[in-house]
This record gives structure tokens, C-alpha cells and sequence, in this order.
């Protein structure tokens, strides 16, 4: 049956079919991945256990800015730069070098020297000379009788004793703390080189276990691959169906559509023909009772007895039949020719296709079983690859003489550092002794000055002795006896510290910083073949220690630096193509036909061509509508009915009354018995004209357009389907290829930065410069 808005169906089917021509022109390219979205970012554990050579920094200190002066200092004295000839004389031929050139060198400490030697000399003569004054009671430590010049003088002294003493105070404090500092610093300082030597040893013997760990970690994507390869198959047959479903759906619904058109026009077509023939041999039965029923009324209302009947009697003589459905086109010659559809089963097809292209999923599982395989089996040759890597990695053998070289450095360096560190304990207990000593006189002038003070201010007559006053000036005089006995010691001390702190300072902090001691090191000839650091660190033939030291600051691995018979390009090594090249062709190489659905087979196509031209469109279905028009009795039979009743009631004669009657009851048993059925007849073959009369002129159109659609589909789902599988492939292959590349990124970064970095070779000759410069020569 028609469904009343099937004007709405047809416009909808017309849109549908718009968009369906869309849908196939449109280019594929357009079309976009509907895989997973980008590679995710792996994470890596360094598992192998991580050496690092920790950077020490200058530590700010309140001290800073008496360091500052203390550099000046030694810039005014020591102007002088780097003696080249002089320090590769010494180291090439030491019996070469001659005094003048160390003398001329050393100018500002010789100086310094002949003033320490004077006043080593000076201050015990002069206090010997002193003790003896004293002795002889001609220095001082007489009362003498008050006056008023002589308070302006002693106050004068009080004054300068006492700033004096707070000079003392604050030098002899900042030299506790400084000592105190020196020695705090010296230990730990000491303590870091050679385990700054043994951490470089053991970063450089743990390479090749850090680098196998580094390719271990392959794991990590391979398995993120290998879970992808996992549901790559079903995502391929998933994103097909659901790119396809739209334009496969249309043209089933549409081929549904033209099946139903068919089976309903032959379902109308049939009830036409037979209705109509039922309407032609019903009308031949009532025409000649209702020409007998006409003759009947029409003589009986012409009766003279009849009262009142003349006002019927015409409507009665009007009594014939209305139409005449003989007259209408034959339907015999359509159903002719549509006899025997469908000869397919129209559903089963619609649903067989339908289930074959549901099934896409499952058979892209199945077609792509091997290759997914396959692929699994790569891997396991990918792993193999990037083991090599670790297999070709040349540190090990190349690296053992800078093993040799810092286990040489660690045990050389022992014997000194025990040294120095003895030393440094002499040089600490002597330095606290003189300051102690220091400490002593500044008490005993406080003290001096207190007693002399308090006494002068509690004697009644000055000229009376006192023997607090007394006292006072005692410790004065034990204080500058003491002075004189031991500040030469002290002068000694201070001069020793600041000769060695000093060339220290000026002849390798201050060329360290600047680099000039790494030109020196580099310099043919300036160090003598056992000193060759390049030969011994197995640096390239092309570089030295200040290119090393530079390319290993700036994070260059260790092959980059060292002397290797063959050159190793790591990036060469981790160029993603190399390990993925035969990942990636595998799936470029994959092809599968998954889109072969069979939509529409010859039997239906030929169904649908001879329902289009068995004629269904050339039926003149005006004629059947003209001729519904007319009703079955042109005079209706109840309204005569009820004019006869009605005359019935007015007669007089009882003849004519019941004659009237029985003509009533005849007209309304005709009425329901026969023109009821064969209006209903009408109204039947009213609905089938209807939507016949609406199908036809669309008819060759809609067939022809499904057939074309349909063939279409048909014939582009493969093409399409063979599209969207390079596409999806494409997609997971670039998806898969940014593990690769992240994971050999990973790789590169951390055998540069981590594993096989130069870095800590630059930061343990950092660590050195910090330890011996700024926690141990600035304080010294």
C-alpha cells in the first residue's frame, strides 16, 4: 500500500540519490584517518645504573668580597702571564732553567719576600733590644708626677692602643675563620678528586652495560607495535564499513524501495484487472432488475389512486445505471508480462548483500592474518637490528686508555693528598697557635689599658704609686714584649701561605679560568712525551685537550672525542629507515580485496528491466478515474426509498399504500444487497488506480536510476574499499614509524647525555678548578 506521504518518500529518495552522487564523485584524498590519532609518547626507564660526576659550584660566602681584594692584590703584584718558556723548560729540562728567569717571573713575591725577611730580622732585634731597655728600667713603666700635657698624651695613646686593638681584633678573627675554612674545605676538597677520578673510571667501565640497557629498551615499543598490530585488522575493516555504510546503505534501501514498488504495482495491477470485471458482470445482473424495478415504481406511482405521487415520478423514471466499468483499459496485457515476478527473492538478496557488507570487519580479521603475522615475526628481526647497536658500539676498546690513564691519576694522587693533608694539619695547629697568641697580646693590652685606666681615676694625690696603675702598664708592656718575641713567627706563616695561595692563584686559577694552561697542554713540545695527555687520553689525531674539553661541555659523546681507527657516525646508526624499511614495505606491499558485495544479482536486475517495461506507465488510469466519477445508479436508491415511504403515509387506499411499501423494501434490499458491494468494488479499485495512476510517470526513472546507482555501487565499493585499506595502512604505518623515531631519539639523546656522555671529563676539570681555586686557594 501507498503511504499517504509518499510525494515526501519520492522527494527524500531524489535527495538521497543526490547525495549518493556526492558521495562517489567526491575524491577519496578528502577522506581522513580513522585509525588511532598520533602515536602516543613512549616512556623509558633508565634502568642501568646511573654515574654521574656531580658538578660542584662556587659557594657565595660573606668572605667574598676580602677574596676580591685579596685577587686585586695579586694582580698588582703578579703581573706577569702565563712564563711559557720558562714552565716548558722546567718540565722538558729542569736543569735548564735559569734563576733570572724564575726571579724575573717572581719580581712581585721577591719583593714581598725581602719585606717579610726585614721584618723577621727587625721585630726579634728590636725586641731583644727592648728586653733589655727593660731590663735596665730606661723603657718605660715609671709613674710620672701629673701634669696637664701628659693626660692629653696618655689619652692620645689610649686612643690609638685601643683602634689598634680593634684592627687586631678584626684581623685576628678573620683569620680564625678563614683558617677554620681553609681546613673545613680542605678535606672534602681533597676527598673529591680522587673520587671524581673513580666516578669517571666507573662511567666510562659501565658504557657498554648502559648502552645494551639503552637497546633494551626496545622493548617498550616494540610491544606498543606489536598491541597495535594486534587490532590494526579490525580497525582497517571497522574504518571501511563506516566510511562505506552510508553509500552501501542508500543504494540498498533504494533497491528495497524499487522491490516494494514491484511487488505492490503487481499487487494493485491484479486487483484492477479483477475488479474491474467484477464491477462489469455485477452491473450486467442490476441493469435488468432495476429496469424491472423502474418499470414497477413508475406504473405504480402513475396510478390515478396514488395521492401525491406525480412529484416522485419523475425521479422514479430516472432510475438507470450510473458507470460502466466495461469501458475501461485492460490491465491484461501489463500482467502478461509481469507474470511470474519476482523470480527472486527480493528480501534475501537485500539481506544477503547487506550481511556480506556487515561482514567487512571480520574478513579484513581474516585477509589480514598473515600479514599481521608477518609483521610480528619483523619485529623480532628489528630487534635484532637495533641490537647491533650495542653489538657495534666502539668505546670498549677505545676507552681502555683513559681507564688506564685515571687509575694512574688516582693512585699517583694518593701519596700527595696525604701529604697535603699532613700538612695542611701543621699548617692549621700553627696557625691557630700564633693567633692564639695574638689573641694573648690583645688581652693583655685590653687588660693594661682597663687597670691603668681604672687606677689613674681612682688615685687621690697623682703623684702617690698605685698599684693597679701599676699593673696596668705591666700587661702593656708584657703585650708589646710579646709582640716583638712572636710576630715574626706569624709574618713567616703569613708570608708561606700567601707565596704558595699566591702562585696558586696567579699561575693556575687565573690561567685556568681563562684556558691559557689548556693552549699550554696543547702546544707541541711544551710537555714532554710522557705528559702527552692527547696520546694518553686517546683523543682524535685531529684534536686536543681544549677542543676535547669544548665539545665535551657542550655534550658530545665520548666517540666523538676519542681515537677511533674507524670513524662512528652515530646518527647514521639511528636513522629510523634502517630498522623500519622492511616494516614498512611489508604494509605498503599489502593489498585485499574487502569490499566485493554483491547488491543487486542478474535475476533481480532483470525483475526490476521488465517491471519497467511491462507497460505499467502506458495504462490510461484517467480512464478508470473519469469513469469512478459516475456513480453505480444514477438515481440514488435510498432517496427514492424514502420519497416512497413518505408517500406511503399520506395514501388513503390501503392497495396503493402497501404497493408503496413493498417497492420501498424492494429499492433498499437492492441497495444493500447489490450497489453497496459494488461500491466497495469502487472504492478498491479507487486506492490501486491511486497509486498506480502516482507511480507510473516516475516509474522507467526510479528503475533506471536504482539499476545505475546500484551497478555503481557496486562496482566502486571495491575501489573505494581498496582506498580507504592504503590509507588506513598509511596512517599506522607513520603511526608506528613515530615509535621508531622517538625511540631512537631517545637513544641518541641519552648515549650523548647519559650513558656514553664527554660531559663529566669537562666537569671533573671544572670540579678540579672549584676545588683548588675557590674553596681552597681563596681562603688560603
Amino acid at each position: 500500500r501507498s503511504p499517504p506521504g509518499s510525494l515526501l518518500a519520492a522527494e527524500a529518495m531524489r535527495a538521497a540519490g543526490l547525495l549518493l552522487a556526492w558521495a562517489l564523485l567526491r575524491p577519496a584524498g578528502t577522506q581522513q584517518c580513522h585509525l588511532a590519532g598520533p602515536g602516543g609518547v613512549l616512556r623509558f626507564t633508565d634502568t642501568h645504573a646511573e654515574i654521574r660526576v656531580p658538578a660542584l659550584h662556587r659557594v657565595p660566602s660573606s668572605l667574598d668580597p676580602l677574596y676580591g681584594l685579596v685577587r686585586r692584590c695579586l694582580d698588582l703584584i703578579q703581573q706577569n702571564s702565563l712564563p711559557t718558556e720558562l714552565l716548558r723548560a722546567a718540565l722538558n729540562d729542569p736543569g735548564s732553567v735559569r734563576t733570572s728567569q724564575v726571579v724575573q717571573y717572581e719580581l712581585g713575591y721577591i719583593v714581598c719576600a725581602v719585606v717579610a725577611l726585614v721584618f723577621t730580622v727587625a721585630m726579634p732585634v728590636a725586641g731583644i733590644c727592648f728586653c733589655y731597655c727593660r731590663s735596665r728600667r730606661r723603657c718605660g713603666g715609671r709613674l710620672r708626677a701629673h701634669r696637664r700635657s701628659l693626660g692629653c698624651r696618655r689619652h692620645c695613646l689610649l686612643a690609638c692602643l685601643s683602634l689598634t686593638s680593634l684592627v687586631i681584633l678584626a684581623s685576628v678573627v678573620c683569620a680564625f675563620v678563614t683558617s677554620q675554612r681553609v681546613k673545613g674545605q680542605m678535606e672534602p676538597g681533597l676527598g673529591a678528586v680522587p673520587a671524581t677520578l673513580r666516578t669517571l673510571r666507573q662511567h666510562i667501565a659501565n658504557v657498554p652495560q648502559g648502552v645494551q640497557m639503552v637497546v633494551d629498551q626496545f622493548e617498550v615499543p616494540r610491544q606498543q607495535i606489536i598491541s597495535d598490530l594486534g587490532g590494526l585488522s579490525r580497525s582497517v575493516g571497522l574504518s571501511i564499513h563506516a566510511q562505506l555504510k552510508a553509500m552501501t546503505y542508500a543504494a540498498l534501501a533504494d533497491l528495497q524501495d524499487r522491490a516494494g514498488d514491484l511487488q505492490t504495482s503487481l499487487h494493485h495491477l491484479q486487483i484492477l484487472e479483477k475488479t474491474a470485471r467484477a464491477l462489469a458482470s455485477a452491473r450486467a445482473e442490476l441493469e435488468p432488475a432495476l429496469r424491472e424495478r423502474r418499470r414497477r415504481v413508475v406504473a405504480l406511482l402513475d396510478d390515478p389512486r396514488c395521492t401525491s405521487c406525480a412529484s416522485v415520478l419523475g425521479r422514479a423514471q430516472s432510475l438507470e445505471l450510473g458507470a460502466d466499468y466495461g469501458k475501461v483499459p485492460s490491465v491484461e496485457k501489463v500482467l502478461k508480462a509481469l507474470a511470474g515476478l519476482p523470480r527472486i527473492d527480493f528480501a534475501e538478496m537485500i539481506r544477503q548483500g547487506n550481511g556480506t557488507f556487515n561482514s567487512i570487519p571480520e574478513l579484513a580479521v581474516e585477509r589480514m592474518a598473515q600479514v599481521i603475522q608477518d609483521l610480528r615475526d619483523e619485529m623480532a628481526g628489528v630487534t635484532e637490528k637495533v641490537q647491533s647497536i650495542a653489538d657495534g658500539f666502539p668505546l670498549s676498546d677505545y676507552t681502555r686508555p683513559v681507564s688506564e690513564a685515571l687509575v694512574k691519576a688516582e693512585d699517583r694522587s694518593q701519596p700527595y693528598l696525604r701529604e697535603v693533608e699532613r700538612f695542611e694539619q701543621y699548617r692549621w695547629i700553627a696557625g691557630t697557635v700564633l693567633c692564639s697568641i695574638i689573641l694573648l697580646i690583645l688581652v693583655c693590652n685590653v687588660t693594661g689599658m682597663a687597670l691603668g685606666a681604672y687606677g689613674l681615676s681612682k688615685r687621690e694625690d697623682p703623684s702617690d704609686y698605685e698599684c693597679r696603675g701599676e699593673a696596668g702598664a705591666k700587661f702593656l708592656l708584657v703585650g708589646v714584649g710579646l709582640a716583638f718575641l712572636f710576630s715574626w713567627l706569624l709574618v713567616l706563616l703569613v708570608f708561606a701561605t700567601f707565596l704558595v695561595g699566591g702562585n696558586i692563584q696567579t699561575l693556575v686559577c687565573r690561567n685556568w679560568v681563562n684556558q691559557e694552561i689548556y693552549k699550554f697542554i696543547d702546544t707541541p713540545g711544551n710537555l714532554p712525551p710522557s705528559m702527552n695527555l692527547t696520546r694518553q687520553l686517546n683523543l682524535r689525531r685531529d684534536s686536543n685537550l681544549s677542543t676535547a674539553y669544548r665539545e665535551c661541555k657542550s655534550g658530545a659523546g665520548l666517540w666523538e672525542v676519542l681515537q677511533l681507527d674507524k670513524s662512528y657516525d652515530l646518527d647514521e646508526h639511528l636513522k629510523t629507515p634502517k630498522y623500519a624499511a622492511d616494516f614498512q614495505k611489508r604494509l605498503g606491499d599489502f593489498t585485499a580485496r574487502l569490499g566485493d558485495v554483491r547488491l543487486l544479482r542478474s535475476e533481480g536486475r532483470q525483475d526490476l528491466e521488465t517491471f519497467a517495461r511491462s507497460g505499467v506507465d502506458e495504462v490510461d488510469y484517467g480512464r478508470f478515474q473519469e469513469e469512478m466519477k459516475n456513480p453505480v445508479v444514477q438515481t440514488s436508491l435510498p432517496g427514492l426509498a424514502r420519497n416512497l415511504e413518505g408517500l406511503q403515509k399520506m395514501q388513503r387506499n390501503g392497495t396503493v399504500a402497501g404497493r408503496l411499501a413493498a417497492e420501498a423494501r424492494a429499492l433498499w434490499q437492492m441497495q444493500n444487497s447489490t450497489v453497496q458491494s459494488q461500491e466497495a468494488l469502487v472504492a478498491k479499485l479507487r486506492e490501486s488506480v491511486q497509486f498506480l495512476s502516482r507511480l507510473a510517470p516516475h516509474l522507467q526513472e526510479r528503475v533506471k536510476t536504482t539499476l545505475v546507482t546500484t551497478a555503481s555501487v557496486e562496482a566502486r565499493l571495491p575501489v573505494q574499499a581498496q582506498q580507504i585499506l592504503r590509507q588506513e595502512i598509511g596512517c599506522f604505518t607513520r603511526k608506528e614509524l613515530r615509535y621508531f623515531a622517538q625511540y631512537l631519539n631517545w637513544v641518541g639523546q641519552t648515549l650523548r647525555e647519559d650513558v656514553a656522555s664527554c660531559q663529566p671529563l669537562a666537569t671533573a676539570l671544572d670540579n678540579g678548578r672549584v676545588i683548588l681555586c675557590d674553596r681552597i686557594a681563596d681562603p688560603w
